[in-house]
């Protein structure tokens, strides 16, 4: 029988996350990601939003090497399974390929807001949103 825990991460912060949806009692992590928080210089009003999502969801948070809390939260929950939504991120691949080298990940497909094949600069809301609105309100 598969044991699981749910990584919640900013491309899905909400209790639509099919992960949350699929394990509904699983145990929850968040991870602040200082390095892509310094990287991407996120605003205090930004972490602020962020916080305020998490604090809608059953969800433990960490700070630190995200890869390295996601495998040390599995191993406190006696877990055999990652289990998390998809994200866009280049960096999103390279911390489940860290995670699978300890334990199965599983990520689950994310309905799009919206269809788009091109570039978004996805590190500030209102450049998206710019991108965005021309599809939704057409």
């Amino acid at each position: 029988m598969t044991k699981p825990i749910i990584w919640i991460h900013g491309d899905c912060l909400s209790p639509n996350n099919p992960a949350l949806q699929e394990y509904p009692d699983a145990p929850a992590i968040w991870v602040w990601d200082e390095a892509l928080i310094e990287e991407w210089q996120l605003s205090l009003k930004r972490i602020t939003f962020i916080y305020e999502c998490l604090l809608e969801l059953p969800v433990e948070i960490r700070r630190g090497n995200v890869a390295q809390e996601i495998v040390s939260f599995a191993k406190e929950n006696n877990a055999d399974l990652v289990v998390t939504a998809d994200s866009p991120s280049p960096r999103f691949d390279n911390i489940c390929d860290e995670i699978e080298r300890s334990i199965k990940v599983e990520v689950f497909e994310v309905e799009p807001f919206f269809e788009y094949d091109g570039y978004i600069d996805l590190k500030r809301f209102s450049r998206y949103w710019k991108v965005a609105e021309k599809y939704l309100f057409e």
